[in-house]
């Protein structure tokens, strides 16, 4: 019976795979995701940032696995981030910061990059690794600023990369989306569904093994 851990602290991907019928076992990874960003070269597009974080989390949160759980197991690691006018934009740093982004990204669309990476352990050994990067494009209302006072005011847009939800309060906000939108929430069920089959692994499996 294969156990899923998510390697992530974001309660809108855990929501995702709750929905989904799945209930994993959360552990969250200690990256330095500024380091792993400095050791990348300035030249890195989106796609391939947030999939090198991805696997950053995953391998390290499969390096410190209790060993019972590594008999049979398969770890997701996922990083998001908003790619809007030529910038990366993760999670705003102040309220000014998000205000700013908001403004300027208020009418307009963005393309939000998810990198996911699968990483399958049997008998304490890595016996898989795959990562992919799922990219949806998110269309931007244009809260009053009325509303995007009351919105920042929550705290909600600094604890998301680009400053906003799909799921939560700033759903409000969003005109449309292009794509997958469980990738907006921060993981694509479509592609891991896809890097599981790759691994050996069956959705019927996961929720045999690790049922809501």
């Amino acid at each position: 019976m294969t156990r899923l851990v998510l390697g992530s602290a974001s309660p809108g991907r855990l929501g995702v795979l709750r929905q989904a019928g799945v209930d994993p076992l959360v552990v969250v990874s200690g990256v330095d995701e500024d380091a792993v960003m400095a050791n990348l070269g300035p030249d890195t597009g989106p796609a391939d940032l947030v999939r090198t974080l991805a696997c950053a989390k995953a391998e390290h949160v499969a390096s410190i696995l209790d060993r019972s759980v590594a008999t049979d197991c398969v770890v997701i690691g996922c990083d998001s981030m908003l790619y809007i006018d030529g910038e990366l934009a993760g999670k705003p740093p102040s309220v000014d910061e998000a205000r700013r982004r908001w403004r300027s990204m208020a009418g307009r669309a963005g393309q939000l990059h998810t990198g996911h990476s699968v990483i399958r352990l049997q008998d304490n050994v890595i016996q898989h690794r795959a990562a992919e990067t799922a990219v949806t494009t998110v269309r931007f209302g244009i809260p009053t600023d009325d509303d995007l006072e009351a919105y920042l005011a929550t705290g909600e847009p600094l604890r998301v990369a680009g400053g906003f939800t799909l799921d939560g309060l700033g759903g409000w906000f969003v005109d449309g989306v292009d794509g997958d939108p469980s990738s907006v929430v921060g993981i694509s069920l479509p592609l891991v569904r896809s890097l599981l089959a790759g691994a050996g692994l069956s959705v019927a499996a996961l929720w045999a093994a690790n049922p809501v």
